[in-house]
This record gives C-alpha cells, structure tokens and sequence, in this order.
C-alpha cells in the first residue's frame, strides 16, 4: 500500500509536489525532491478522510533552503 503525500513548505505553507512512500514516513526521514534537493520532514499531518470517503490526506512539512 503507498502513501501519496503533499510536500509542504513550512516557511510559506505552500505545497510543493506530490510524492508517494512505500509506507507512511517517519518525522526524520530525508529524501529528495523532484529539485534534487535533499530535505528532513520536520513535522507529519495526517488528516482523516471525509465522510464517505477511504483516503486520508496526508502532508509532510520540510524545510527548503531559500535561494536568497
């Protein structure tokens, strides 16, 4: 069964891709974004699913450096 999570920014709230996981991610893991950069999930919200629905929406905050 996988996981389709959306990857969020945690500086600006906003999403920034789609990504699916063999099995729902722990709060430390490190994996790469469609960028290639590599980001730790900082925090894991899962929310339950609407009624009548199966799936839940899952989201992972990460922390992407700033190309300031």
């Amino acid at each position: 069964m996988t996981i389709t999570a959306t990857i969020m920014n945690t500086a600006t709230g906003q999403p920034i891709q789609k990504m699916s996981f063999g099995r729902m991610p722990k709060p430390w893991a490190s994996f790469h974004l469609e960028t290639g950069e590599r980001v730790t999930a900082e925090r894991i919200d899962v929310t339950p699913p609407a009624p009548g629905k199966f799936t839940a929406t899952v989201q992972v905050w990460v922390k992407v450096k700033s190309n300031d």
